[in-house]
C-alpha cells in the first residue's frame, strides 16, 4: 500500500507586540541584579523595596520579587494596556507569595501619592517624553521625595554623533522557528531642540515588515544637563555608569562610574542619583 507524507509547516503564532518588545530589549534578570549591586555598593546593605517608574508590562518588578522572600516591588504606569498584559503573561507565572510583593499602581509620575523605595529606576529612555526643563525637574525631586533613607534614583540615557541624524539599525532576534527582525528606527532630529520621533518596527520571517509597532516622542536629554538637574533638585552625589568595551569594540554590559566617558558614534549610559 503507498503511503503519501506531508511536509509538516511550522506556523508563527499570532503577533504580540510586546512579546516582540520583551525579546529585543529587556533584561529583567540582569537589570534587577545590576540595580541591586549599585545599592550595595553606594550603602553596604542590600535594598529590598523597588519602584519602577514607567513600568509597562513591569517585567522587572517580577525579577524583583524573585530575589528574596522580602523584596518588594511597585511598578507605576499611566497605560492600562501594558499593566494588563504583565497581569497576564508575567504575574501568573510567580508564585502566590511572589505576587503578593508586587503592587501596580496606574498613576502619573508626576502625582504625590506615590510609594516610597529604596531603588527607584527610569528606563528605556522613558523620562525622555518630558520635553521641558520644568518638568523633569519636577519628576527628580518627585523621586528625591519619595526615596528612603539612603535611596538610589537610576536612569538610562544615550548619546553621541550617530543619535543626532536620522538613521535606522536593524538586528536579528529570537529563535527557530521564531526568528523575526528588529528595527530601531530614529525618523528625525531637531538640532534647535534635541526633539526626534523614533519608531521601533519588527518583520518576521516570511511576513512584511510591521512599521510603528511602538512610537517616541522625545527630547534627547544629554548627561550634563541630567546631572546639573539631579544635583539641583537635592540629590547628594550623582554617577555617571559608562558601560565598558569588547575586543571587537561593542559594549560588554559592565556599567562603572567614570569621570571622563569615550568618544563614540552612540553610546547607553546610566546616572546613579543618590539620596
Amino acid at each position: 500500500m503507498e503511503t503519501s507524507t506531508r511536509t509538516k509547516t511550522l506556523s508563527l503564532p499570532p503577533f504580540d507586540k510586546y512579546f516582540y518588545y520583551f525579546e529585543s530589549v529587556q533584561s529583567p534578570a540582569e537589570d534587577a541584579r545590576f540595580l541591586e549591586e549599585v545599592y550595595v555598593k553606594a550603602r553596604g546593605r542590600v535594598p529590598l523595596v523597588f519602584r519602577e517608574d514607567f513600568c509597562g508590562t513591569f517585567a522587572n518588578c517580577c525579577e524583583w520579587v524573585k530575589r528574596s522572600p522580602r523584596h518588594v516591588a511597585h511598578g507605576v504606569d499611566l497605560d492600562p494596556e501594558p499593566l494588563a498584559y504583565g497581569s497576564e503573561h508575567y504575574l501568573t507565572k510567580l508564585s502566590p507569595k511572589q505576587q503578593e510583593r508586587i503592587h501596580l499602581h496606574k498613576s502619573n509620575v508626576l502625582g504625590n501619592k506615590l510609594p516610597m523605595a529604596d531603588v527607584i529606576c527610569a528606563q528605556n529612555f522613558s523620562y525622555f517624553i518630558f520635553k521641558d526643563r520644568v518638568t523633569l525637574k519636577k519628576y527628580f525631586k518627585n523621586c528625591l521625595r519619595t526615596l528612603n533613607k539612603d535611596g538610589v534614583f537610576l536612569l538610562d540615557c544615550f548619546g553621541g554623533p550617530k543619535c543626532q541624524e536620522p538613521n535606522e539599525e536593524v538586528s536579528e532576534q529570537g529563535d527557530e522557528p521564531n526568528i523575526f527582525d528588529y528595527y530601531w528606527d530614529q525618523d528625525t532630529f531637531d538640532p534647535l531642540t534635541h526633539e526626534g520621533m523614533f519608531y521601533i518596527h519588527f518583520k518576521r520571517k516570511g511576513e512584511k515588515k510591521r512599521e510603528k509597532v511602538f512610537a517616541y516622542d522625545w527630547r534627547l536629554w544629554t548627561l550634563p544637563e541630567l546631572k546639573d538637574i539631579l544635583l539641583e533638585v537635592g540629590f547628594t552625589k550623582v554617577d555617571i555608569l559608562w558601560e565598558g568595551s569588547t575586543e571587537d569594540g561593542e559594549g560588554d554590559g559592565n556599567f562603572v562610574p567614570v569621570e571622563r566617558g569615550e568618544d563614540c558614534d552612540a553610546w547607553v549610559a546610566y546616572l546613579a542619583a543618590y539620596k
